[in-house]
């Protein structure tokens, strides 16, 4: 997929909203896709994610304080139009924070996605990056969670089922509902049918507010 073509997807992405791409993914075959609702946005105002997937996995490992070479190297891979997916064992500790936040953008990163902890809350506001996450945590991860692999295949915990798969790749979209993973092979094709069911939603909400009631609304545009 060419550079402008994902820049294409991700602005539309992003005017849909993922209430309608569950059901779409519903819809599909793909019922478990949704993330755990633990997952936030941080700053809660941070407003939501969208981008295609470049995963990080770690695990809880003693070691010297001094630095995650491993990290930096994952790090450094992010490109535009991606948001890093961090996994892994990792209780209580940060996985990500405002330095490594702040390289990843002048990468073209556009967020992050952390089935862990993050620190450097109000920074991450400041610098305009929005991450969901499913903890706030002061606590460093150098000398107890390293980085062993990325750009693979990772598991997050999920709504309906205990993990989805994350495949580098597939597309990451959160909002105030929450979060929801869609498989890059069908990517396009879940968004033209969300845009359908938005571009309903709309008639739908012009229709109420000129005095159409529900039931009648239901009748005329079915069940959304």
């Amino acid at each position: 997929m060419q550079p402008t073509e994902r820049q294409d997807i991700r602005s539309r992405f992003m005017k849909v909203d993922t209430s309608n791409v569950a059901d779409v993914l519903d819809e599909m075959g793909f019922p478990n896709q949704g993330l755990a609702a633990e997952f936030s946005p941080f700053p809660q105002d941070g407003g939501q994610i969208a981008g295609f997937a470049y995963t990080i996995r770690g695990q809880m490992t003693p070691y010297p304080l001094g630095g995650d070479a491993e990290k930096m190297r994952a790090c450094q891979g992010i490109s535009a139009d991606e948001i890093s997916v961090w996994s892994g064992d990792g209780e209580g500790i940060c996985y990500f924070g405002e330095l490594i936040a702040i390289g990843m953008k002048e990468r073209g990163a556009v967020g992050a996605l952390v089935d862990g902890g993050i620190r450097d809350v109000r920074w991450l506001g400041h610098h305009k990056i929005p991450v969901f996450a499913r903890y706030r945590t002061p606590v460093q991860s150098i000398g107890r969670w390293k980085v062993n692999a990325w750009q693979i295949p990772v598991e997050i915990r999920g709504a309906t089922t205990k993990f989805v798969t994350v495949t580098p790749g597939d597309f990451v979209l959160g909002d105030e509902d929450g979060v929801i993973v869609i498989p890059a092979a069908i990517i396009e094709a879940v968004l033209v049918r969300a845009e359908e069911l938005t571009a309903k939603e709309v008639q739908i909400r012009a229709e109420l507010l000129n005095g159409l009631s529900l039931a009648d609304a239901l009748k005329t545009f079915g069940h959304v």
